[in-house]
């Protein structure tokens, strides 16, 4: 409590919290909550943010209604369901999205699980965030968890990218970008350690190796060794940009200005076709998740598109994996 104060007294403008849902707290006045209360006496404009794993969004209802009064949460679901669809990756917790269907509920609140019967951990879990803002949200395709935690460390493939990109920068919630994801950095960002106790390091060693024992896209190939040096030097910034997506996102942001805090309208997908269409702010996003060229309607100025659609009459002919955002 006292190096949250202290931190926020000395002038950093908010803290971020890590695996709150690991933090247990039995007493009326959760602990987790007497720290938001803390840093706000401090400064009321200082933010305090949680990486929660449990879809519940008292972590960010007001102390008035209950709640533990932080100002935003990670929203991980988010991530999953958009992921699962670019990749085709279903190991491990991806086992439980997707289905476009997944995406379509993420894009209105990020809680996928939300008072529902969660596959994966084979009971029901999360509650219904309709309450509060989507800009208490912070969403991701790329972190320090969903890249460094995975068994090579590697990056969102090129190929999927801008659609990815597409869907994150233009939600409602608040986009988080992942060291030179913004120009394509391709280096992976692994996970290195340098524990100067011996145990320790054997420790983390073999824990890697565990936790990926039952994957079978790793059972090839050694996880890279977090206390070899040279796991840290791989993960170094090239800063070597990949064409064109520096311009890809200095103009989704540009137009996420534009279309400001809006709320989601309307959310529509098509199974079969593999496409999903976000309705917000005057706005249509459309997006084709499929391995073949889609015909969409979409009447309208195209206002950006991850790659130049062929247009016909009032519809366009997206490639795979490429969305557009038309007015």
């Amino acid at each position: 409590m006292q190096s949250a104060a202290w931190w926020i007294a000395c002038g950093v403008d908010g803290l971020r919290l890590d695996a709150v849902h690991a933090i247990e707290d039995g007493g009326a006045n959760h602990v987790l909550a007497e720290l938001a209360d803390r840093v706000h006496a401090v400064n009321p404009r200082a933010v305090v943010i949680a990486e929660s794993a449990l879809n519940d969004p008292k972590v960010i209802r007001p102390r008035a209604l209950g709640g533990w009064g932080h100002d935003g949460q990670w929203a991980d679901d988010f991530h999953h369901a958009l992921r699962v669809l670019l990749t085709g990756d279903r190991e491990g917790y991806y086992a439980e999205y997707g289905e476009l269907w997944h995406l379509a509920k993420a894009f209105r609140r990020p809680f996928v699980w939300d008072g529902t019967y969660s596959p994966h951990r084979k009971r029901v879990f999360g509650a219904p965030a309709d309450d509060r803002d989507p800009q208490q949200f912070v969403v991701f395709t790329q972190n320090h968890d969903h890249v460094g935690n995975r068994a090579f460390g590697d990056r969102l493939p090129a190929e999927v990218q801008p659609l990815a990109a597409l869907c994150v920068l233009l939600s409602p919630f608040v986009p988080m970008l992942f060291q030179g994801e913004e120009y394509g950095e391709r280096a992976p960002f692994q996970f290195f350690s340098d524990h100067i106790d011996e145990e320790i390091a054997i420790a983390t060693r073999d824990g890697r190796r565990r936790e990926f024992a039952s994957f079978a896209s790793f059972s090839s190939g050694g996880v890279p060794d977090p206390q070899d040096r040279d796991t840290f030097v791989r993960s170094k910034l090239t800063r070597d940009e990949s064409d064109g997506v520096r311009d890809l996102y200095a103009r989704l942001l540009e137009l996420r200005r534009e279309l400001g805090t809006a709320e989601v309208e309307d959310v529509e997908h098509d199974d079969a076709a593999g496409t999903l269409r976000v309705r917000r702010a005057g706005h249509e996003l459309v997006c084709n998740f499929s391995d073949q060229e889609r015909r969409v309607t979409a009447p309208g100025e195209i206002r950006v598109a991850t790659h130049a659609p062929a247009r016909d009459g009032d519809a366009l002919v997206l490639a795979p994996m490429s969305g557009v955002l038309v007015r």
